[in-house]
């Protein structure tokens, strides 16, 4: 007697890969929305470290000028394509179009990231040799910081971006979780994309330079230590469908870039992430 044939269930819903679709670092950026222009600029002013004066000869009191820095951000041209013919979304399971249009605005999320993370990669204040996480390497960071007269009490715009690795090493110290040093409790509650402790907002990123290797790049800095701009409009996404070559196309644009304004407003903590590397 013959195999009886068998029918093959499809799942109407696709399931999506694992990739990263957000990004949260522009948070601890300052922000321009650019109207128009190739570029954006950031003008950081302060008092050049002036120090206080008595009168002078003839009793007359000398003046300063206040020092002004202008930054340019250069504005490129980001775009995140995909396409599909008619056929293809006709025989595949799921909603394609929908798809097409998570892809595309999670491509330029990425970008935004990359970025961001660029600039923060140039800057030049570190906490020497790659050591694994720890509280020290923390303390000794924002110490750094605040050597630099930076208000590391500003707990609002003091932020952090960690690999996986650095975050899971720092959770095992009493100091992270312990009800002796936090009152909210970070292992209980709903997740959080941004957790706050030690008086800085910390991001968690699979895209750090140098991830799961001994040389990961993180980082603590003030949101007033690098800039990010943007398109007025922001990330602009559009959808057709092109009759002529029976195909639907979605296309995500977005006009931006990061710049560093403050290096003494950003350190780099060189961390060993290689103990949870992947076998």
């Amino acid at each position: 007697m013959a195999d009886p044939t068998f029918q093959t269930h499809y799942r109407d819903e696709q399931i999506t890969t694992f990739e990263m679709r957000y990004s949260l670092l522009r948070v601890g950026c300052v922000q321009e929305a650019a109207i128009k222009g190739g570029s954006a600029v950031f003008q950081v002013s302060g008092s050049g470290s002036a120090s206080a004066v008595t009168r002078g000869t003839g009793g007359l009191i000398p003046y300063s000028r206040t020092d002004n820095t202008q930054n340019t951000c250069t504005l490129a041209e980001k775009h995140a394509p995909f396409e599909r013919t008619n056929f293809d979304i006709f025989a595949t399971q799921g909603d394609q179009r929908k798809q097409m249009q998570v892809e595309a605005v999670g491509t330029l999320n990425r970008d935004i990231e990359d970025v961001i993370i660029a600039q923060l990669d140039t800057a030049t204040n570190d906490t020497g040799a790659s050591v694994e996480a720890s509280v020290d390497l923390v303390q000794h960071a924002l110490t750094i910081l605040g050597n630099n007269d930076v208000d590391v009490e500003d707990e609002e715009n003091v932020f952090g971006l960690i690999s996986p690795a650095f975050k899971r090493l720092i959770q095992m110290t009493p100091e992270y979780s312990s009800k002796d040093y936090v009152t909210m409790q970070p292992f209980m509650g709903p997740p959080r994309k941004m957790m706050r402790w030690n008086g800085v907002n910390w991001i968690t990123s699979s895209r750090v330079t140098g991830k799961a290797t001994a040389t990961e790049k993180c980082y603590v800095w003030h949101k007033r230590a690098i800039g990010h701009a943007a398109n007025s409009t922001e990330m602009k996404v559009e959808m057709d469908y092109d009759k002529k070559q029976d195909l639907s196309w979605c296309r995500a644009t977005l006009y931006h870039g990061a710049k560093l304004l403050q290096n003494s407003g950003i350190v780099q903590m060189k961390h060993d992430g290689s103990r949870y590397a992947a076998a």
